[in-house]
């Protein structure tokens, strides 16, 4: 058995001594404390020198990728035939297998090899001491590192991150600046604000007037158009501003040169960040614009973090604050985050927007993928969508979409619902009733010879039907005039009806009277009766006790 060992100066081939001592993994430690003890177990083969530093970085690099370099593969088919292979990396240990045929084995019994390698190191291999192995292991790590930033599809991205940051921070600048001329200046020529909206423009007619006394004899033909120059010279005749020195005017014009060059700068850095776009991520830049791309990638931390996300997530990316604040009030979450600023949102209704955002977010989460993984760098797959979801616009924002859903020619078709016929075949499931005449009833008649119409008959027959037509207009003009009519004669009937109301509490309360009356005196005779049967039991009792006396004495 051979044993592979990568070292800072090249690769070193072990043969295994002891190969029985492999199955011993606990006591495999104290085999490599002496120098004596290792090499009782393992015996240098051959080493393979690097010959400078980039041999030795390439070389670095493809075992991080797992994969065997070229030198790595002369120097195994040199030394390792019919042999078989220790490997610190079973990945690697398949790549050599499949590219070289050479058997490897990777287990926790030559990791513990490896381990006690490392320790007797440069003992082991003659010419190496670890007063060169520190250096040449720093030297090459440091190495590593600096290609691995230099050339990481990762960090690729930074840039773009970097420069939409700038932009955002140059656009608020731009805006305060502006309105501090516009507010400073105004003291002095405060109607040039209102005919001249934008702010580049003001600045440049601030820089190029100063005073508003000289607009009469400056042209500005290169800045403004004619309507809005002349309109500019006449109100700077008959402006209300205040005099301003010398001084504050140099301060002032200064600002403006400072709102230019800012200015000038936004413009090469949209230059730059639509370069670098269309060149990292042109599908995305296809697809949602230049801004909105960068704006989805710095929010996402990179091209790659953003391609992990999927479209769900890209749509509402940038509205997390609206999304948890629903999900906690239990209200309707977003529609759209940063993707509502892309031209195929704005082109779309209201009531189209979340459709729209919907596809948009499905179709930028290919594109970003694309972008990221792809090996080919090419806008088809983002200009292909872009045209699908421009013809899915146009269809909604059409109204008539030709075909409803859920049928093959137009409307789908309704049938009456019978509960007597099968699903299948058209035949009824039970024989048709025949007509009982048994089963009807005969209405009496009066003396007259007239029918009894029930109640229940006569409002059916009140009910309008579907054969009697609906009243004319004439019967409702009829109606409403004499609704008219009796509005006019309702104060005379209310009066009318209020004298009888009247009469009718009268009444009432003379009733009411004499049952009081009535009961008044019924209870008086009650009294009396009660009174007198008192008197009477008591005057019994007198005579009682008198005679009672006298037969005593």
């Amino acid at each position: 058995m051979l044993v592979l060992f990568e070292t800072p100066a090249g690769f070193a081939l072990f043969k295994v001594l002891k190969e029985g001592s492999l199955s011993k993994v606990d006591d495999l430690g104290k085999e490599f404390q002496t120098t004596e003890l290792a090499r009782k177990i393992v015996k240098l083969k051959a080493f393979s020198k690097f010959e400078n530093m980039s041999e030795a970085l390439t070389a670095a690099n493809c075992l991080v990728e797992s994969k065997p370099s070229k030198g790595l593969r002369k120097f195994l088919k040199a030394h390792c035939d019919g042999e078989t292979l220790a490997i610190a990396d079973s990945k690697l240990g398949n790549a050599i297998k499949e590219k070289l045929k050479i058997e490897c084995v990777h287990n926790h019994a030559v990791m513990e090899l490896m381990r006690g390698l490392r320790s007797q190191l440069s003992e082991l291999v003659s010419g190496l001491g670890t007063q060169d192995l520190t250096p040449m292991s720093l030297g090459l790590s440091h190495n590593l590192c600096r290609h691995k930033l230099k050339f990481s599809s990762d960090k690729v991205d930074t840039m773009i991150i970097q420069a939409i940051g700038l932009l955002d921070d140059l656009d608020k600048e731009l805006n305060t600046y502006a309105m501090r001329v516009r507010e400073w200046y105004g003291w002095h020529f405060p109607e040039l604000a209102k005919i001249v909206q934008d702010n580049i423009l003001y600045a440049k007619s601030v820089k190029l007037m100063a005073a508003r006394e000289n607009a009469a004899k400056l042209d500005f033909s290169e800045i403004l158009p004619e309507e809005v120059e002349a309109e500019l010279k006449e109100a700077a005749v008959i402006s209300m501003g205040t005099e301003i020195s010398d001084m504050d005017m140099d301060n002032i014009r200064d600002l403006c040169d400072q709102v230019l060059s800012l200015s000038e700068y936004r413009a090469q850095l949209y230059d730059y960040l639509k370069n670098r776009m269309n060149t990292i991520a042109p599908n995305l830049t296809a697809l949602v614009g230049e801004l909105v791309g960068a704006r989805l990638i710095a929010h996402g931390g990179s091209l790659m973090n953003l391609a992990k996300q999927p479209g769900s997530t890209v749509q509402i990316l940038g509205a997390e604050k609206a999304l948890f604040r629903a999900l906690k009030t239990k209200h309707a979450t977003p529609k759209y985050g940063l993707l509502y600023h892309a031209s195929l949102i704005g082109q779309a209704s209201a009531k189209h927007k979340g459709k729209i955002s919907r596809s948009l977010a499905a179709k930028t989460a290919l594109a970003i993928r694309y972008d990221a993984l792809a090996e080919n760098q090419d806008n088809t797959l983002g200009l292909e969508n872009r045209a699908k979801l421009e013809a899915r616009l146009r269809i909604l924002e059409g109204k008539d979409l030709g075909r409803s859903a859920g049928s093959a020619k137009g409307k789908p078709k309704i049938e009456a619902y019978d509960k007597d016929r099968k699903n299948e075949t058209g035949a009824l499931i039970a024989a048709a009733k025949s007509y009982n005449p048994s089963a009807d009833s005969i209405l009496a008649k009066n003396a007259n010879d007239e029918e009894i119409v029930p109640k229940k008959r006569k409002a059916e027959d009140n009910l309008p039907t579907e054969e009697t037509p609906v009243k004319d207009k004439k019967e409702k003009k009829e109606k409403k005039a004499e609704e008219n009519d009796d509005a006019v004669t309702e104060p005379e009937k209310s009066e009318e009806v209020t004298k009888k109301d009247k009469k009718k509490k009268k009444k009432s309360e003379a009733e009411n009277e004499s049952v009081k009356d009535v009961d008044a005196g019924e209870k008086k005779k009650k009294k009396r009766k009660h009174a007198e049967l008192e008197e009477e039991s008591a005057s019994a009792g007198k005579k009682d006790k008198k005679k009672k006396k006298k037969g005593a004495e």
